[in-house]
């Protein structure tokens, strides 16, 4: 497990016109006090630098570093049966790392993290204005401290959601359930199977193996390109620790008919519960009609074909109930290192409101409940906001509240009631991130301008 934990305090009156702003009265560390830098003036980011460092891209970092000498493969001009290349190459994308032992991909992404840091102190120390004190604990090359990453409790098959695609596999098949490789641009698109993958649970892969079974004996095509026709598109894998398992498929209807629809729901039923997929031993399977890439339930609805609507986790004490489009960490037991992490990181006390933004099932904030004064989460899925209030109430949890909505939008009426309280805001956004207005909300001043005393902590956990 890796983790960046970004801190920072949001002073009355110190307007922050954008998240490239806020970056510069932003430093990681591990406890408060540790930030060398004060910045006084708004900086002029590159491109290029929050690209790297603020974007995510923590993967191409990791890639590079390990793919430096080698050269570039050229795309194959043909396909050919599925054999150790076309899996190795597949690992390469999905886990880039998987030739290195546990400890070297450690020391690896820490060096990718000090290697952002380090540009972005860069950019900091070119700034008008920008002080840089050693007095504080330091890593070498830098001016703050960097602590080692925090191994994950396990290495292999952690992943508990795992999304597969539909397409031609390498030997043309278009009923072929795996990662992809390649890219559309380039319309080199190739679905491999991922039994391989070290980060896929046994069981998520024969589920995927047995839903091209079914795809293979059905007389639907599968929707490779919308505007080509076709039926059968991807399918979600979710498990728990208990080895429950809920199995999500998704279908374009095109123009079948209700009467249609109910005979391929019932075919994908009966073949995994009484037919070959009955192996599989699913807890719940859904079917969810969608016409684009991808809809939430209350654009179209998860139907549930048979089992319980509901899968359940035991995590730091909680029992938490999880809803098919509800967003979990994806590695259970990292999950529980990283939450006790912010936990330590965060100081929450008797005095402290702390705000989940972006809370999924509100599992961070259920888990320091206990701690703080009350806890606020903002989740823009229905389904993971009721699942946070369920855990809630089970959990005999009472100093929660969870609002459904964009955080941007609810934030300032939230934050307004809080003027006397301390508030640390954790933020676990999604892939694409929080959204530049979330902070700014398109204003001359942050929407949590004038409420002093607001720590913020950035989490980003490139499994």
């Amino acid at each position: 497990m890796s983790v960046f934990l970004w801190l920072a305090e949001i002073k009355r009156r110190v307007p922050m016109h954008s998240p490239r702003s806020f970056l510069s009265r932003v430093g990681p560390l591990s406890k408060p006090g540790l930030l060398p830098w004060c910045a006084t003036k708004h900086p002029g980011w590159s491109k290029l630098f929050l690209g790297s460092a603020c974007g995510g891209n923590f993967t191409n970092v990791i890639t590079k570093k390990c793919q430096r000498g080698q050269k570039s493969q050229k795309k194959p001009s043909y396909l050919g049966p599925l054999d150790s290349s076309w899996q190795e190459r597949l690992a390469d994308v999905v886990t880039p790392l998987w030739r290195l032992s546990y400890e070297e991909q450690l020391k690896v992404k820490f060096e990718a993290q000090k290697k952002i840091l380090q540009r972005l102190e860069s950019y900091l120390q070119k700034l008008n204005g920008v002080n840089v004190t050693t007095s504080a604990p330091r890593v070498e090359g830098l001016s703050c401290l960097l602590h080692p990453i925090i191994p994950s409790p396990v290495i292999n098959g952690y992943r508990n959601k795992s999304t597969f695609s539909v397409n031609r596999g390498p030997d043309g098949n278009p009923k072929t359930v795996g990662y992809y490789l390649g890219t559309w641009r380039d319309r080199s698109i190739v679905c491999v199977r991922s039994n391989h993958l070290k980060n896929i649970p046994e069981k998520h892969s024969q589920v995927a193996q047995y839903y091209e079974v079914f795809l293979r004996q059905s007389p639907l095509e599968p929707c490779l390109l919308f505007h080509e026709g076709g039926y059968w598109r991807e399918l979600i894998v979710r498990t728990n620790s208990q080895g429950h398992t809920m199995a999500i498929i998704t279908f374009h209807p095109q123009e079948l008919k209700q009467e249609e629809l109910g005979v391929q729901k019932e075919a994908i039923k009966k073949f995994f519960t009484t037919g070959p997929g009955a192996v599989c031993d699913l807890t719940s399977l859904y079917f969810q009609e969608s016409t684009v890439t991808r809809c939430s339930h209350q654009q179209s609805p998860y139907q549930l074909l048979f089992g319980e609507p509901h899968l359940f986790e035991d995590l730091l004490g909680l029992k938490i109930r999880i809803s098919p489009d509800a967003f979990f960490q994806i590695n259970t037991a990292g999950a529980e290192v990283l939450y006790r992490t912010v936990g330590e990181l965060s100081r929450v006390n008797s005095n402290t409101i702390l705000l989940d933004i972006c809370c999924g099932t509100g599992v961070i904030g259920l888990s320091l409940a206990q701690y703080a004064s009350q806890i606020l989460g903002i989740e823009l899925v229905e389904q993971a906001v009721e699942d946070a209030r369920w855990t809630a109430a089970f959990n005999g949890i009472t100093n929660c509240e969870f609002h459904t909505g964009r955080a941007e939008k609810i934030l300032p009426q939230l934050l307004k009631s809080k003027e006397d309280g301390q508030v640390i805001a954790v933020v676990n956004p999604a892939r694409a991130g929080l959204r530049k207005n979330g902070l700014s909300g398109g204003s001359s001043h942050s929407k949590l301008q004038g409420y002093p005393h607001t720590d913020f902590c950035f989490l980003q956990a490139p499994w």
